[in-house]
């Protein structure tokens, strides 16, 4: 994927003001509108134009570009993949992206907040909250990043969030404020933890908004979540895959005590029902997957030499390569 030079596009230097991104904008699209241009690219030079001006005339967004293009390789051509999680902590206001095609780094970027503004709105909820011209506020979205054992024990999480706003002369002013969360016990990754209030002001007595932080795990070597269930590599000698044996693992919900059934094979899975993240309400808990991993010691003494010879020996039928055509 192409990084997308938004301030190239509209020919704008990267501290332009409000006012100049405005004007730049404006005098392309005249330039460049289909019902005025010859150039067969015209339409494509629009919806290009169209995407730059959307991202850089807000500034929650333009705050969130800026930093991504600080990042490496933002500027080397075709390569361009944004960091894990890279959005973490940026808050966004609900403003939809519905003013046409957009770019996959478009989509890559902001396309997941706009769809939440669309689909998480309060039950019952519009944008004109008191029936008497009052408009409701805006909801924000962002992403907190949190640990697996979150979902399992619950906790209370300080959140650092950042938004952006205009000073006085038209200038992006970037805005940090801090959330104590309280992360209630079995989300999962994809939820939002609504914030009630807790988004822009509303107008004419309407309510305020709302926080929409949509949870996302912190990459853990020892586990991975798909939905409520969990899994967990266990690596295994070739004796205890051969005749199984008993071992205890630290699991996220606790030690467990497992027996691992002789014959291991590629892929094999042992399933502990009901000790992935726990339910809510009604809902059952996930399972927890072992993925059992065989780990080859190395041979580096003449002890150990001679027992790999010895296993060797004692299965002298065996051709691991057979109908393999090596």
């Amino acid at each position: 994927m192409e990084f997308k030079d938004y301030y190239k596009t509209l020919g704008v230097a990267k501290d332009a003001s409000a006012d100049d991104i405005k004007k730049a904008y404006r005098k392309l699209a005249r330039k460049h509108h289909p019902d005025v241009s010859k150039d067969p690219r015209a339409t494509q030079r629009m919806v290009e134009l169209n995407e730059a001006n959307e991202v850089l005339s807000d500034p929650e967004r333009r705050v969130a570009y800026d930093t991504l293009g600080s990042t490496p390789n933002a500027h080397e051509g075709r390569d361009f993949r944004p960091p894990p999680n890279w959005d973490a902590g940026f808050e966004f206001s609900g403003a939809g992206t519905d003013s046409g095609d957009h770019s996959d780094f478009f989509e890559q970027l902001f396309g997941r907040a706009a769809r939440a503004h669309r689909t998480h709105r309060p039950p019952g909820a519009d944008d004109f909250g008191d029936g008497q011209g009052g408009m409701r506020g805006e909801d924000h979205h962002a992403r907190i990043e949190l640990d697996l054992l979150d979902a399992y024990d619950g906790a209370e999480r300080s959140v650092a969030l950042r938004s952006a706003r205009l000073d006085g002369e038209g200038r992006v002013v970037s805005e940090e404020r801090h959330l104590q969360v309280k992360i209630p016990k079995g989300v999962h990754e994809g939820q939002h933890i609504r914030l009630a209030g807790r988004g822009s002001a509303g107008f004419g007595g309407a309510p305020a908004g709302d926080l929409l932080l949509e949870v996302v795990f912190k990459p853990d070597p020892r586990w991975r979540a798909e939905g409520r269930d969990v899994y967990q590599r266990v690596p295994l000698t070739p004796w205890e895959a051969m005749i199984g044996t008993s071992i205890t693992l630290h699991t996220p919900g606790g030690e467990a005590e497992v027996t691992v059934p002789a014959g291991w094979r590629a892929g094999r899975k042992l399933r502990l029902k009901g000790r992935g993240i726990p339910g809510v309400a009604a809902g059952a808990p996930g399972h927890l997957y072992l993925e059992l991993d065989l780990v080859l010691p190395s041979a580096e003494t003449e002890a150990q030499r001679a027992a790999c010879a010895a296993l060797a020996s004692a299965f002298p039928t065996f051709e691991p390569r057979a109908g393999t055509g090596a």
